[in-house]
This record gives structure tokens, C-alpha cells and sequence, in this order.
């Protein structure tokens, strides 16, 4: 059986586990600033992979806004981008109160995969979770590495000063929750709010 230890560190995925994220409506929203066809955004935005590489640390945002607006034949600003990712996401109201009440007696943190520009767009779209979380978004844009990699945990234990086995990481993804487990955090899927409240009562962070 695998030890519990009770976390000093309750460290979150943001898509799919405090807010849910809709591309469709995120393309919409773009569109409709550029003045162009989803279509067209979804070829600009996602299939030239300008978003992974944007993810993924290996170009700037002011490189990645402008590559945007010359895809769309739009100037495409941070206010833009921004308004388009809140239209895209909405806040899991569940799970967002369970993550304050957690965070009365332990640290709160979210490692999630996405450009650095999303550490912003996150203060509009789970306004009651700031200003606990300030400084304390990481986003694999601005750590330069992505889940399920090893780095992006050892960077994520090295800014927040603890170590592996003292934190508990939370994520839909299952491969991501994998990859934390091999580089020694505590770990396991989530993907609402009943299922956070299950893994908080096991790690003795919910009564």
C-alpha cells in the first residue's frame, strides 16, 4: 500500500481541473476580433503548432502575439488574447471553493501547460483565488518545459522551495499525474469536484 504523506504543497493543473476550456469558443471569440473564419484561427492558432511552441517556452510572447495577428491580418494584443482565453474557459465553482478551503492550512500552487501570458488571463477567470495565487502560477511557457516532463516538475519544486514526496499534484490528464509520480510527487487524476474532494479527504487536506 502507498504511504500517504500529508502534503505541504496542494499543487494544481488550471484546464480541466479548475476551469473547463472550450476551444471552439476560444476560436469564436478571436474570430470575431480578427473579422475572420474559426476556421481560419484554428489553422493560424493550432494546426502551424504557433500554440505548442508558445507552450512550450521556445518563442517569446511578443513573437507568438505577432505571428498571431500577421496569421490573421489582425494586430492581436495581450488585452485580446486575454478577453479570447477567458470566453474560452469557465470556472469550476466546486472545485474552487474546496481549493480556499484547503488553502486555510496548506500552500496552494498550479503548474499548468501553457503560455506565460495565461499566469493573467488566470486572475479573470478564478478571481477568488487572487491574489493567494500570486506568484505562485507556473506556466511551462515561462519554464521553458511541459508536463509530463521531469523538468517541469523539478523547476515547480525548485520555486517553491519543497521537496517531491511533500506535495500533492492534481491533473486530468493521466499522463501528466504519471509523469509527476516518477519524479516522486504525490499524485492523482482529477477532473471535478467530487473527485477533488475524494483525493483531499485521502491526503488528510479535506474533512
Amino acid at each position: 500500500m502507498t504511504l500517504v504523506v500529508r502534503p505541504r504543497l496542494l499543487l494544481l493543473d488550471f484546464d480541466g481541473v479548475l476551469a473547463h476550456y472550450s476551444h471552439e469558443r476560444r476560436i469564436a471569440h478571436l474570430a470575431r476580433t480578427a473579422g475572420c473564419e474559426p476556421a481560419r484561427v484554428a489553422d493560424v492558432l493550432f494546426a502551424s503548432g504557433l500554440e505548442t511552441e508558445y507552450d512550450s517556452g521556445r518563442i517569446d510572447t511578443s513573437t507568438y502575439l505577432r505571428r498571431l495577428g500577421d496569421g490573421l491580418g489582425c494586430a492581436i494584443d495581450e488585452a485580446a488574447w486575454i478577453a479570447s482565453r477567458l470566453a474560452g474557459s469557465r470556472a469550476a465553482p466546486g472545485v474552487i471553493e474546496q481549493v480556499l478551503a484547503a488553502a486555510a492550512g496548506t500552500p496552494v500552487g498550479v503548474l499548468t501547460n501553457n503560455g506565460a501570458l495565461m499566469a493573467h488571463a488566470m486572475r479573470g477567470i478564478v478571481a477568488p483565488l487572487f491574489p493567494m495565487l500570486e506568484g505562485r502560477v507556473l506556466c511551462s511557457g515561462a519554464l521553458g518545459v511541459r508536463k509530463p516532463d521531469a523538468a517541469a516538475f523539478a523547476r515547480a519544486l525548485d520555486h517553491f522551495g519543497v521537496a517531491a514526496a511533500q506535495v500533492l499534484f492534481v491533473d486530468d490528464v493521466f499522463a501528466n499525474v504519471q509523469g509527476a509520480r516518477a519524479a516522486g510527487l504525490q499524485a492523482d487524476t482529477v477532473t471535478d469536484a467530487h473527485t477533488l474532494r475524494r483525493v483531499l479527504r485521502r491526503y488528510g487536506l479535506a474533512s
